[in-house]
């Protein structure tokens, strides 16, 4: 019995669909594996073929591949988790020289300099000012409760 050609070739549009599809899904699993080890690592020395190792692909590809899923730079998004990290570090007191060191910077100035432009604060100025927000709301707290939450719970 012959298939009609037609019926052949969505069959072989099939089998190149769920190529494709585990294709995606082996580069999806590759990227995230690589940021889950930025998110796990960023305190520690690492660099983009470092990065681009443990998603096993060569550095250009993981970089055009990282972009296209997170809408930034392995870079940008390493420098982003330790800036986060260094804001949750400095709202518990540390001093910035130590802040710098624990999430992963060699060079205070460049730590405080890329904290400025990110936050929009220099590392001790942020402190300080989280410092007074903390303050306030422990002497008066309703001022920071949402009021429609208040409204609904009130």
């Amino acid at each position: 019995m012959r298939f009609p050609r037609h019926m052949f070739k969505s069959v072989t549009n099939v089998r190149t669909m769920h190529r494709e599809n585990d294709v995606r899904i082996y580069f999806y699993r590759r990227i995230v594996h690589a940021k889950i080890f930025i998110d796990h690592h960023y305190q520690d020395t690492i660099d983009i073929d470092r990065i681009a190792d443990q998603a096993c692909l060569s550095k250009f590809h993981f970089i055009r591949e990282f972009k296209r899923m997170y809408g930034k730079t392995p870079h940008k998004y390493l420098t982003s988790v330790r800036i986060q990290s260094a804001e949750k570090l400095l709202q518990k007191g540390i001093p910035a020289s130590k802040v710098c060191h624990d999430v992963g910077f060699d060079s205070l100035s460049s730590f405080c300099s890329l904290f400025k432009r990110m936050v929009g604060l220099s590392p001790t100025s942020y402190a300080i000012q989280q410092r007074a927000t903390a303050s306030e709301v422990r002497k008066i707290p309703l001022k920071y409760v949402p009021g429609c939450f208040a409204s609904q719970y009130g």
